[in-house]
């Protein structure tokens, strides 16, 4: 089985946004329940949502480290649409009652992100935000069984990966 697509990564028996490993490492771990927002050496979740309270689950992974650096912010302004700057690596999206726009970041790992990793994932993540299966996130056997199958792509165009993860999750039953 796959151990990672992109960001998101196997650590232990729990599916992981970013790394933890690193010093003051920002990382979101998916739960069964919902998603945690943890810092490196801190007990306790810096924020915890429920699957229910999520409308809408987007993520943003910036290829490169230094790409989720202010930096790399400024290189990125003549390049719209790449997910650079202090945001490049986060989690975003809408929760309900009250309805509202909420973000958290993620630190990058030491590797590389593959252009077509980030491509499946991003898919991945809008196709269960309009399933409305976000939940499957927080199971790790689904999860793993669906980064297995879309790990193994090699593509950089963004509709040919929507199509691949949308047979996907048709296969794995979402």
């Amino acid at each position: 089985m796959a151990q990672h697509l992109g960001p998101l990564e196997l650590i232990g028996d729990r599916w992981v946004i970013g790394d933890p490993t690193r010093k003051d490492g920002l990382s979101i771990v998916l739960t069964p329940e919902g998603l945690e927002h943890r810092r490196r050496g801190e007990a306790a979740p810096l924020l915890a949502i429920e699957w229910p309270q999520l409308m809408e689950l987007k993520v943003r992974a910036a290829y490169r480290r230094w790409q989720a650096t202010r930096g790399g912010g400024f290189v990125g302004l003549g390049q719209p649409g790449a997910d650079m700057g202090r945001d490049g690596c986060s989690l975003y999206g809408i929760r309900r009652h009250p309805y509202e726009p909420w973000s958290v970041r993620y630190t990058h790992h030491e590797r590389r992100y593959t252009g077509s990793h980030v491509i499946v994932l991003k898919a991945l993540f809008d196709q269960l935000t309009e399933a409305k299966t976000l939940d499957r996130l927080g199971d790790p056997e689904w999860l793993g069984a669906a980064v297995a199958k879309l790990s193994s792509y090699t593509l950089w165009y963004a509709p040919k990966g929507n199509r691949l993860v949308k047979e996907t999750i048709q296969s794995l039953g979402a």
